[in-house]
Formats: structure tokens, sequence, C-alpha cells
């Protein structure tokens, strides 16, 4: 079992945020305002539960109000700044972060989406399992918007399959990753590059597992699924 203050986690919340520019037009994704309060804060409340220490957040699209937001401490929890002066894509921000990754792994977080899972569950089943890599899945009753993750009964991750190609239920991509540093340092540096269109395809044949979840999952990506987002997190204000 991990000792989780030890791990660094990685927020990327640098993304353009345009499907949501029609609502939240201001600023970016990250700070956009849910029950009278910024949206990082209840990924940020999540990190601290989970015994996390030190959180580096990838900025590029208003980097700086994102900084003026929330300085250098939320609480108990050291922020640092890794920043894009060029869009990078998740890979690329992740891998422009690397310098300030202090931990074996890191536990990267998409800074647009929640998933009411205690972290530490998923730490402990990381380290347990002994993969390179893992990400959360969440049950979805329709994925056309997400993509389907398929896995094995053991949770073996077989193949990834595209937006809009299925319908249905299914597992899908729900935003958090637990990744070797070893195998950051594989990304391209200075590149535009995307985790999940080009790094986690690429590791299914070394052993890439999902903890599959059945508990509560938004994104707030789009205006239809942010005019949600007050009621879902009337549930877990902070």
């Amino acid at each position: 079992m991990s000792n989780h203050s030890d791990i660094t986690a990685v927020l990327l919340a640098g993304g353009l945020g345009t499907r949501l520019r029609s609502v939240v037009s201001d600023r970016p994704k990250i700070l956009a305002n849910i029950c009278d309060q910024p949206f990082a804060t209840f990924l940020l409340e999540q990190l601290m539960l989970a015994g996390i220490r030190d959180v580096v957040l990838c900025t590029g699209y208003l980097a700086d109000e994102v900084y003026e937001e929330l300085g250098h401490a939320y609480k108990s929890l050291n922020l640092i700044y890794s920043k894009e002066d060029v869009p990078l894509d998740t890979g690329g921000a992740l891998r422009l972060s690397l310098p300030h990754i202090k931990s074996e792994t890191a536990l990267v977080m998409n800074g647009d989406s929640f998933v009411n899972i205690k972290i530490a569950a998923f730490i402990d089943w990381f380290f347990k399992k002994k993969c390179p890599a893992s990400l959360l899945l969440a049950n979805a009753s329709d994925t056309r918007r997400f993509g389907k993750v398929l896995v094995d009964d053991g949770g073996r991750l077989l193949a990834f399959e595209e937006k809009g190609s299925g319908s249905g239920s299914g597992w899908i991509n729900a935003g958090i990753y637990l990744i070797k540093k070893s195998l950051i340092e594989t990304i391209p540096d200075g590149k535009p590059f995307s985790l999940e269109r080009e790094f986690f395809p690429k590791l299914i044949h070394q052993g890439l597992y999902g903890f599959q979840f059945e508990g509560e999952f938004i994104d707030i990506g789009t205006p239809e699924s942010f005019a949600l987002a007050e009621d879902f997190f009337s549930l877990f204000k902070v």
C-alpha cells in the first residue's frame, strides 16, 4: 500500500473550453462557478481527503486567472503551476509538468470532470495490481459522447471505442489516472499529444487495467452537462 501523501497529483486544467464558452465565457472551465464556488475546489477537496499534499495545475487558457483564484495553497494542499505557452493537449501538458512530479507514480485528473469516489481506494487498488498505468472507469447509461472502454472480467483493458461509434450503456474513461513516472517520460516533449487517443491505446498490450466504479460521475464540458452541475454538486458542497 502506498503512502498517499508522497504521490504528486496533476490537474489538467489548460483546455480552451470552447464547447462551454456560451455559458462560461469569462474564466477557464476549472474555475466555473458551481454552488457558489470554483469547480476546482471539488477536485482539490477530493485530493486532500485522499491524503495528497502536492498538486500540479497544468494551465494554459486564462492561466493567470487560475493562479489569481487559487494561489499557492488550498487548505493543506501545496499548489504548483505548469503553464503551457501553446496548447499541448492532455499528454503534452502532463509531459511539461514532469519536473514537478516528485513521486514514482502520478495521480492525474482531468480538470472538467468529477467522480464521487474515495481516491484513496483507487490508489490502494493500483499498487496491489502492480500495473504501469490504470484508468478510473465510470459506468454510463449512454457512452456515445465519451466513447466506450472494453474490459475483461479481471478489469484488463481490451480496446477503446471512439466517441459516437456506438450507443448503450458501458464503461467510460472517467478522467482519473495513475501513471508511472517512467511512462510519462516517454511522451514527446514540447508537442501536442493526447493521453486518450495516443498514449493509453498503445499501453493496452503492456497490461493496462481499469478500476471499475459504479458511482456518480459528471463532466461539465458542455452547456447541457454544465446545466446539471448545480443539482449534482449540491450533494457534495464543501
